[in-house]
């Protein structure tokens, strides 16, 4: 009889955690097809795919240092810009061969994800939220590859 409790405890234990880790593996594909959506549509020019993976709100930000009095600054982008360079096809100046679109996924809880997305010349860390059943980028801070040495 404690064999068989033992045995039906373990099978439980075994259940519920690969429910869990079953739907962490599904937030985590969402995730990583959200940021997806932004580099490929990016290099593609699709705004259709650049703006279906952005919440309406979002705010891509970096710093950048005023040559002459190396005062820092501030600059963002808001998703309505970003979907307009992206329909402008600025990402499809970047030759196919040098398409980078790594995504290394680098927190999740409940319903906010850290994302570092490396494209072919910055990075950006992304924040994303889980909106209904669909992540959507709510964050980005990046930083061109050319200042990094």
């Amino acid at each position: 009889m404690r064999r068989l409790f033992v045995l039906t405890a373990a099978v439980c234990v075994f259940c519920v955690g690969y429910a869990v880790i079953a739907a962490g593996g599904e937030d985590h594909q969402a995730i990583k097809a959200a940021a997806l959506d932004y580099a490929e549509g990016w290099y593609a020019g699709d705004e259709a795919r650049m703006e279906g993976c952005l919440h309406p709100d979002l705010a891509k930000r970096t710093m950048k240092v005023d040559k002459e009095t190396g005062d820092c600054k501030l600059d963002e982008l808001t998703a309505e810009k970003l979907v307009e360079y992206t329909k402008a096809g600025y990402g499809k100046q970047t030759p196919t061969d040098k398409q980078l679109k790594e995504v290394t996924i680098l927190d999740v809880f409940g319903n906010a994800a850290t994302v570092k997305l490396e494209m072919a010349g910055w990075i950006d860390y992304m924040h994303l939220a889980k909106t209904g059943d669909r992540w959507l980028i709510v964050n980005v801070l990046w930083e061109p590859k050319s200042k990094t040495k």
